[in-house]
């Protein structure tokens, strides 16, 4: 028993750590292909990520409520993978003027900010220790909130380019010591099949499954002992 009692406490040293202190991830069912199946981001404060890719001539669509004078962030990152070392798509932020039908040729540019990545490529590398993974950097918005309203985030590829990417939406991170046994290895996992490495996403499920049944084991072996 002594023994189960010292990994619970490493567990609990662990989900306290640093390296639980990242973006919290957006799952989803890629269908986020419009303004009414835009992707909802709960807070765009909050420190989130998304795992997306584009096809051929996509777009994809997130949308958050935000107040006057709130500060913006967003930024994207593209997976260090073979192919994708050129590979930097658009993102464009808006207010609901356009999905309402109240934007007009006079507003237009008001309501529509449109963010290139205009380094070299494959650009700056950026390791991410939690997944242990490389990403390189592309654009880095951070701007005003100039009005209440809805607002959404469009990425695309103007080059007609199919890729993977990751987008980052707030700075402020979220994270409690639950997480490391629910939204943390979520994320662990996620992160490694978007970055098609599906021999560690096997080793974790094993170590996942195996992980509960050592402890299992020890226990039901301590209470035979006990009984002889």
């Amino acid at each position: 028993m002594r023994k189960v009692i010292f990994l619970f406490l490493i567990l609990i040293v662990l989900s306290i750590s640093p390296f639980a202190h990242a973006h919290k991830l957006i799952s989803h069912d890629d269908s986020h292909r419009d303004f009414e199946s835009a992707l909802v981001i709960p807070d765009h404060k909050i420190s989130w990520a998304i795992y997306d890719n584009l096809g051929v001539e996509e777009s994809k669509f997130y949308t958050f409520d935000a107040k006057k004078d709130d500060s913006f962030y967003a930024s994207i990152v593209i997976p260090k993978l073979e192919g994708l070392e050129n590979y930097s798509p658009s993102l464009i932020l808006m207010n609901d003027d356009l999905f309402n039908g109240a934007g007009t040729s006079s507003n237009i540019e008001s309501s529509v900010q449109k963010f290139l990545y205009e380094g070299d490529y494959p650009g700056n590398e950026f390791y991410e220790p939690f997944g242990q993974v490389t990403y390189w950097e592309r654009q880095e918005v951070t701007t005003i909130i100039p009005a209440d309203g809805q607002y959404f985030i469009l990425v695309s590829d103007e080059k007609n380019q199919s890729g993977k990417y990751a987008l980052a939406v707030g700075t402020i991170e979220d994270f409690s010591g639950s997480d490391f046994f629910t939204t943390l290895p979520k994320a662990w996992f996620e992160t490694k099949l978007f970055f098609n490495d599906y021999v560690s996403f096997i080793i974790g499920i094993s170590i996942l499954v195996g992980f509960p049944t050592m402890i299992f084991l020890i226990i039901f072996r301590n209470k035979i002992f006990r009984r002889k």
